[in-house]
């Protein structure tokens, strides 16, 4: 039997699945496996508003991460957020657990219906209100922290607008293409923007720049994207300068049995 389908404690799956843990970090993409595949937008991108430029850049992204196929197969993803809390996320079944790291907190949600189960200071919660209340949390800290990671997958996604900025370059004097990313309709502040900067050579997301408004001139945040891992069939970076990093992270292909279902 796989050791990842054994009864164990979810705390110690990161340690246990070495064989599943990303590769070391990389300089250059590799190639999607075949022949290059298409990349379809999810229904409600903004195709019509988008620069054709910017779409193109987008799936140039997408095939140098891995592909639409490979990202599409990817099941489990697990990672620690800047030290604050680990996920992992049931991508194909859209489930989520999250635990805190600094509190007695644990969240499983169901990001498709919103139900699931909440654990406070080792109690499972069983009121409707607190249940509701958690739940929620769970989700919108989802939303969060997966965009973190995965945003690259993401740029043709619902509600999304894609500009392209022309050439520019990033903090550390690296050429690239700039994007800028609006939303409408989508997640929790749609109001947000994002530029993007994908290096010229390695078609690599190497940084971004976050505005909490659409209308701001000058971003809250920028970090590099950095430390790329091939991770099963797909590259993540989870180095974010300053900012801290998103280790551990691994790609899984089966998960702990019934880490989903209890705490």
């Amino acid at each position: 039997m796989n050791f990842l389908q054994k009864k164990i404690p979810w705390a110690g799956l990161l340690l246990l699945s070495a064989l599943a843990a990303c590769s070391p970090k990389i300089s250059a993409p590799f190639p999607a496996e075949g022949t290059k595949e298409g990349n379809p937008p999810a229904p409600g991108f903004n195709a019509l508003a988008s620069d054709a430029k910017a779409v193109a850049i987008a799936d140039e992204v997408m095939q140098v991460m891995g592909g639409r196929q490979a990202w599409d197969d990817t099941r489990y993803i697990s990672w620690k957020f800047f030290g604050r809390r680990t996920l992992l996320w049931d991508k194909r079944a859209g489930i989520c657990r999250i635990e805190w790291l600094n509190k007695p907190q644990k969240i499983i949600v169901n990001l498709n219906n919103g139900t699931g189960k909440v654990s406070l200071g080792g109690v499972e919660q069983t009121h409707p209100d607190s249940l509701a209340k958690y739940l929620d949390i769970g989700k919108k800290v989802w939303i969060n922290d997966s965009y973190w990671l995965v945003m690259p997958f993401k740029l043709k996604d619902s509600g999304v607008t894609l500009k392209y900025l022309g050439d520019a370059k990033t903090e550390a004097g690296e050429t690239a293409d700039l994007i800028q990313m609006t939303f409408a309709g989508v997640g929790v502040t749609p109001e947000n923007k994002y530029h993007v900067w994908v290096d010229k050579k390695t078609r690599l997301i190497t940084q971004w720049a976050y505005f909490t408004k659409f209308s701001d001139e000058k971003p809250e945040i920028v970090n590099p994207w950095s430390g790329y891992k091939r991770c099963g069939k797909i590259l993540l970076s989870p180095e974010r300068g300053s900012r801290g990093s998103l280790e551990p992270l691994e790609v899984l292909e089966v998960a702990a049995q019934g880490v989903f279902e209890k705490f």
